[in-house]
């Protein structure tokens, strides 16, 4: 199996599950709101390597509550789709 093959992003995940960031994908086609975005994520922690678990799925479609280190965030969900993951 390769390492392709088991990741996920962020916002696939189930309450109470967590995982390791692997990439943060562009969140648009060169656009300056999709940097903004990327850099958010990055500022809050969300980098290659770091832990993070989901804590709470917001009822449809609602805010994700992701817990970063020691730091707890509320996440768009296509926020959360931008950040590639492997579950634990």
């Amino acid at each position: 199996m390769t390492l392709a093959s088991t990741l996920t992003t962020l916002d696939t995940l189930a309450a109470g599950q967590s995982g390791t960031v692997i990439h943060l994908a562009p969140a648009g086609l060169g656009g300056a709101a999709g940097i903004d975005v990327g850099r958010r994520l990055m500022e809050l922690g969300f980098v290659p390597g770091e832990r993070i678990r989901m804590l709470r799925r917001g009822i449809q479609g609602g805010p994700l509550a992701i817990k970063v280190g020691e730091s707890t965030f509320a996440l768009r969900r296509f926020e959360a789709a931008l950040v590639s993951i492997k579950p634990e």
